[in-house]
């Protein structure tokens, strides 16, 4: 099965990097960044940058698997996991696109709202929900190849704004210590590794498209590097600034006023129309039939309710359990993927049983090294051990058929 071979729609390697900027950019990477300011400056940076390297590289192999194999991410998954396995996958990933999308909503509304007490003295959480939803199903209903021009422009506008964050933030003297529990500097890696996997089952669906698959993976993924390490930098230097981690008081401390209010809402749509529309295409994986631009819609719609009826507010738990599902399911595919040149999908397996118990296995000790400390945090070691357990138990299968096939 390979729905997306004969993609006629490509994008660039411009649009590519556009995409994932506007991807980045968001109130939702300031906010992890705020998370570190216990670690100071230094070693919050370094934290940042290692954390995102890890990431970077997982994100490039994901990426590489749809812009050559030309498979959406769940779509991918049937290599290593057959037709059932990837679609409990696409169920999984589903659910956290919805949550992702809550969460991005709620966030944003609220930093709305605290910008709008201050500057006009009028709240309503309820409808700032709803005025973002708006925001993203337009760009839903816009699609990749018109935002490919729209992003031009309201990305350069998001990136030139946060430049203008950065340099207030980073002008002051950035001493001091944050009201925040303590954070270990393996904690701190990981969850900007947590981050980045957060898009890992999301950045086949748009790599897919790219017109030059070298090329348009690796801008694709230095432009969330790029975006994401400075939005992590301007909230670990914010909150160290500003002596706080709360991100309305953050962006209000600037005085940056409406500005403030039009990175908010631009930054949110940027990144979760990507959330609601890989659920679409993961719900596609589901059913053929299903109607790709209508799920995503339907899950923009159904975040919104969320946002509105349900509070949300802390989502560490929420990055480690997507790391926990992800990043030892993905070893496995690269395992497959690149080592063992397995490429095709084959229709007449259901489920992978070996590599499923492989998978769980994976969860299962990403689960119990989260409370131990590392200094590049759990991932990586977690990722290197399922790869090995996977070249250990498919290789020895294959050379035991193969002696087989030679009595």
């Amino acid at each position: 099965m390979n729905n997306a071979a004969a993609i006629t729609n490509q994008t660039s390697s411009l649009s590519g990097a556009l995409l994932w900027i506007g991807a980045a950019i968001s109130i939702a990477e300031i906010q992890t960044g705020v998370l570190l300011a216990p670690l100071g400056i230094a070693n919050g940076i370094i934290a940042i940058l290692i954390g995102h390297t890890i990431g970077a590289l997982t994100l490039y192999a994901a990426g590489m698997i749809g812009a050559t194999g030309k498979l959406s991410s769940m779509e991918s998954t049937r290599i290593s996991f057959g037709t059932y396995g990837s679609f409990g996958f696409s169920i999984l990933n589903i659910l956290q696109l919805l949550g992702w999308t809550a969460i991005m909503i709620i966030n944003a509304a609220e930093a709305l709202d605290e910008i709008t007490r201050t500057i006009w003295h009028f709240q309503n959480v309820p409808l700032w929900c709803i005025l973002i939803g708006v925001f993203i199903g337009l760009w839903i209903v816009l699609g990749l190849q018109n935002l490919a021009k729209v992003n031009i422009f309201v990305v350069g506008l998001l990136f030139a704004l946060t430049l203008i964050l950065g340099f207030i933030v980073f002008r002051g003297k950035l001493s001091g210590q944050v009201s925040q529990e303590p954070l270990s500097f393996g904690a701190a890696v990981e969850l900007n590794v947590a981050m980045s996997l957060s898009w890992l089952p999301l950045i086949a669906d748009y790599t897919r498209y790219v017109k030059h698959p070298k090329a348009g993976t690796r801008y694709s993924v230095l432009g969330y590097f790029a975006g994401s390490m400075l939005m992590f930098t301007i909230g670990l230097g914010a909150a160290i600034y500003c002596k706080t981690s709360d991100i309305s008081a953050i962006l209000m401390s600037t005085g940056l006023g409406i500005v403030a209010l039009i990175i908010v809402i631009f930054s949110t749509v940027t990144t979760t129309f990507l959330d609601a529309y890989s659920a679409g295409v993961s719900a596609v994986n589901l059913h053929p039939k299903i109607n790709e631009k209508g799920a995503a819609l339907l899950t923009c719609v159904i975040g919104t309710l969320l946002a509105v009826m349900i509070p949300i507010s802390q989502y560490e738990n929420f990055l480690y359990w997507i790391g926990s599902v992800f990043a030892p399911l993905f070893a496995i595919l690269f395992v497959d993927y690149f080592l063992y040149r397995q490429k095709e999908i084959n229709s007449h397996c259901l489920l992978n049983l070996k590599n499923t118990v492989l998978w769980i296995l994976g969860v299962i000790i990403y689960r119990l090294l989260l409370p131990y400390n590392s200094p590049i945090g759990i991932t990586l070691p977690v990722m290197a051990l399922i790869s090995i357990l996977s070249i250990f138990v498919n290789g020895g299968i294959r050379l035991w058929n193969k002696k087989l096939q030679n009595l």
